[in-house]
Order: C-alpha cells, then structure tokens, then sequence
C-alpha cells in the first residue's frame, strides 16, 4: 500500500504549524489540514502521489528519470499544498506568492531545491504553469490554480533525505519563524542568495550578467533598472524586504496570464551564464 513516508510528513507539519493559523476551527485564510495532501486518492492513477504498487506502465513518474527508476518504493513521493493568506512581515503572502517564491529557488538552483521533480502551481490564480527540472512539462490540469504540486525525486524520498530546509527557509524569510534572514544581501556581499537574486533578475527581464553569486556593479546596476520598471528610486546596491517584494511582484506580472510577455514561460524558465561554484 502506497504510504506517506516521514520526510514529506515532516514538511507537512511544518506547514500547518504555522500556516493554520486558528487551529480551533476552519477558516479559509488558513491552510487546513485536509489541504495539505501526500498519498493520491484512488483517482490517481499513477504519478508521484502513487508507490509502487499504485504506479501505472511508463509512468512518467519513474521512467523519465533514474533518480526515480533506483528510488521506486510504496512511499508516495509528492505534496499538495492548498490556499492560505496570512499576514507577517509587513506583507501579505498567500498560495501565488509561495508557489513564486519557491519556483525562484529552483530556479536558482539552490542546494534546499535539488530533489524537487517539478512544481505545478499558478502564479497569478488564473493560469497553470509547471516548473520542471527536466524540461519535459509546462503546465498542468486546472485544479492547479487551487493548490500547486511539488513532485521529489523519488531516491531522496527513498533516502530519507530532510525535505523541510527549503521550506523552513521560506517561512523564515516572510518572518513567521525565527532564524537569519539569508535571503537579503548586499553590495560586496557573496553566496547562494546572492545567486538566487541573480537568477530572479535573469527571470523578470534585468539581466545581470554572469550568475557567479557576486554581488557586484552588473547585480546593482540590474536591480536598480528592475526597481525603476515600477517607479521605485534606488542604487540597486542593497536588496533588502522592500526590494524582495518588488521583484516577487515583478514575478507575477510577467509571468501572470493577463500580463505574460509573449516570451515569458516560467516552466521554461532560462538558464543565464553561470560561473561555477567553488
């Protein structure tokens, strides 16, 4: 029987602790537990939600990939996760801007993403878009524009792999938990957020060169001309909350379905000239 395996429960958890917000009754600002889904029901037929014994011939969920033809057991190797609005860090953050935010990261390649297949979400709650790590897909059935599917390799399920980080980061950096804001960063500044901020420039249109995890002239100069797209003033040279919340709205815009740019396929998002990493 195909079962939920402890690493995604783990996540599952963590979501619900602090995105069910009243947890003595339903509210539909508040991700509740009937929302948050691992196993399929028995309409599945097939995918990342079925084990072993639930996958179906050349599912797309084993043979595409020998991540999930060696990591193939009875555990269910997807998550659901549905709609939810809370209100911390001075912003509101709901389904979109999570499912944005997490597109970014893998975007950027961040090390918390690499065991994510795929995600199928909808940016703006109109259109369905997939981001897929082996390019097979770009988009999904229109029940993604209620809930967005996250797919993991199946090794990393298999394995045992901690699958919270990325989200815990998440959580972190709208300020509902506690920990260092590792996604602002600064001219001068090196690493991973330095990166992932590249990778989102690269994405909303502002270039900034060379993905090196360098912050330096180009990085500023591209944030500078993103922020002036929308009318804000800077140097570019720092990129702090106000900054992250105008390049998330950025996001949406050009990826949205009333205000895509005919270019504009966050499925296919483009890989820039990277440097590597050291």
């Amino acid at each position: 029987m195909t079962t939920a395996p402890p690493n995604l429960l783990a996540v599952r958890k963590l979501l619900l602790a602090h995105l069910d917000v009243d947890k003595t009754r339903a509210r539909a600002d508040d991700l509740e537990s009937a929302e948050v889904g691992i196993v399929g029901d028995p309409a599945h037929r097939g995918g990342y939600h079925c084990g072993s014994d639930r996958v179906i011939t050349n599912d797309y969920s084993v043979v595409e990939s020998s991540r999930d033809r060696t990591g193939l057991t009875r555990y269910a190797s997807a998550l659901d996760v549905g709609q939810f609005k809370v209100r911390s860090g001075g912003a509101t953050h709901n389904l979109r801007t999570f499912s944005t935010w997490i597109v970014t990261q893998c975007a950027a390649n961040t090390a918390d993403t690499r065991d994510i297949r795929e995600v199928i979400y909808s940016p703006d709650g109109r259109t369905v878009r997939r981001w897929d790590r082996l390019g097979k897909r770009s988009s999904g059935d229109n029940s993604h524009v209620f809930h967005t599917h996250f797919s993991f390799f199946r090794d990393a399920i298999k394995a045992g792999r901690d699958q919270t980080r990325l989200f815990r980061r998440y959580l972190t950096e709208i300020r509902l938990i506690e920990g260092s804001i590792q996604m602002f960063c600064k001219h001068g500044d090196r690493g991973e957020n330095v990166r992932a901020l590249q990778y989102a420039l690269h994405n909303i249109g502002f270039p900034p060169g060379t993905i090196d995890g360098a912050y330096g002239d180009a990085t500023a100069a591209a944030l500078k001309q993103a922020e002036a797209s929308i009318g804000v003033t800077s140097d570019g040279m720092t990129y702090d909350a106000d900054s992250y919340t105008r390049v998330q709205a950025l996001f949406v815009k050009r990826f949205s379905g009333q205000n895509a740019q005919q270019d504009a396929n966050p499925a296919l998002i483009t890989t820039p000239p990277t440097q590597p990493r050291r």
